[in-house]
């Protein structure tokens, strides 16, 4: 073969490769696009379940505050329809909106109160991590039962056997080795 030959081999190579590549983009924005459409539709769909339950929610408080005012107590009742209203309006707001308009408004909130989201973030961070810890403690205790790990030991070392525990006086409480505790007169 002679190097025009070779030359435009590659070439024609260099293009197939290109026409390749394009054809992966498209179906990969398409793949992109089928699955953001989905998740559009899922939201929309759980939003319009949510503004159902929370409007039923209002109804319910309605209902209890209809009977505080029959027992006389219409601060308590007061109360309750105006948590009504607003719950009402939230449902409405759930039920009424798509996904495009729930995102815009979160995003506005977030531009407006960036501290609130901030402190959200922190508070949803911290009901994570207890979460975590619990189960994380719950599934130990399950493995330790099951004979799978060996029992979790103390997280306080017991003292030495060598060194007797004070029994008397304010530091006995503590159970501290007699050698750690502090000389007479030193507090």
């Amino acid at each position: 073969m002679t190097e025009t030959a070779h030359a435009q081999d590659r070439g024609a190579a260099a293009e197939k490769a290109s026409e390749v590549k394009e054809q992966a983009r498209e179906q990969a924005q398409q793949v992109a696009g089928q699955a953001r459409d989905r998740v559009r539709e899922q939201v929309d769909q759980r939003s319009t379940q949510a503004g159902e339950q929370v409007r039923q929610q209002a109804d319910d408080l309605r209902s209890v505050s209809q009977q505080l005012r029959e027992q006389g107590k219409d601060g308590p009742a007061k109360i309750t329809d105006q948590v009504a209203d607003r719950a009402d309006r939230v449902g409405s707001w759930l039920h009424d909106s798509d996904a495009d308009r729930i995102l815009g408004d979160v995003e506005d909130f977030a531009r407006r109160n960036p501290w609130a989201v901030a402190a959200g973030g922190v508070v949803i961070g911290l009901l994570a991590s207890r979460a975590l810890k619990a189960s994380s403690t719950r599934r130990f205790e399950e493995r330790s039962s099951a004979g799978q790990l060996p029992v979790r030991t103390p997280s306080r070392p017991a003292p030495p056997v060598d060194q007797p525990l004070a029994t008397a006086g304010a530091e006995s409480r503590f159970e501290r080795p007699a050698s750690t505790l502090p000389p007479e007169g030193a507090l």
